[in-house]
Order: C-alpha cells, then sequence, then structure tokens
C-alpha cells in the first residue's frame, strides 16, 4: 500500500491550465483499481493518494503520467507501508 503526497510547488498558479488533464489521470487511476481514495491536503497544500494493488516502479510510471507532476505544478512523494493489522473492512489490504 502506498501514500502519496502531491504538494504544490512554485507553479501553482498553473494548476487550473493542467486541471481537465490531471483529472482524467485520477479517473483512470480508480478505473485500473490502484487508486483507493485522493483528497486534498490541507490548508490547499496540494493532494494525496492512498494507492494499493501496484509496484513502486508502476507507481512510480503512473505518477510521472500526472500531468501536474510532468509541468511540475505538484512534487510526488511516495510512502510504502506494509500493513501488518488492519479493520476488517480494509482486510483485502494485508493480502
Amino acid at each position: 500500500m502506498f501514500v502519496v503526497l502531491l504538494r504544490f510547488s512554485g507553479n501553482k498558479g498553473q494548476a487550473s491550465q493542467f486541471m481537465e488533464g490531471h483529472k482524467e489521470w485520477i479517473r483512470r487511476g480508480f478505473d485500473d483499481g490502484v487508486f483507493l481514495a485522493v483528497g486534498n491536503l490541507q490548508p490547499g497544500l496540494g493532494g494525496g493518494i492512498l494507492a494499493h494493488n501496484t509496484s513502486l516502479p508502476d507507481l512510480q510510471g503512473r505518477l510521472s503520467n500526472d500531468p501536474f507532476v510532468a509541468e511540475n505544478i505538484v512534487s510526488a512523494e511516495i510512502l510504502e507501508i506494509t500493513p501488518s493489522k488492519a479493520d476488517e473492512r480494509l482486510a483485502f489490504l494485508l493480502a
């Protein structure tokens, strides 16, 4: 499982130009079964993604296709977590 932090860079002002492409990229992540949740980092710091069912190299490749990453609107930090215990609703993460 991975937590991805997408922190705004100095190019934050260009985000609106690439928002539609970024939203499409997020949709593909859900359609591919990789993204579990996506949301904003508060207060206005960027975004966060909870991802699974992927490898680190594949996730890095996926992130490089995000227009926000490609255009240096955000920088991506990947945190890899190996869950050892989970609520029964999240048991699928232990596999």
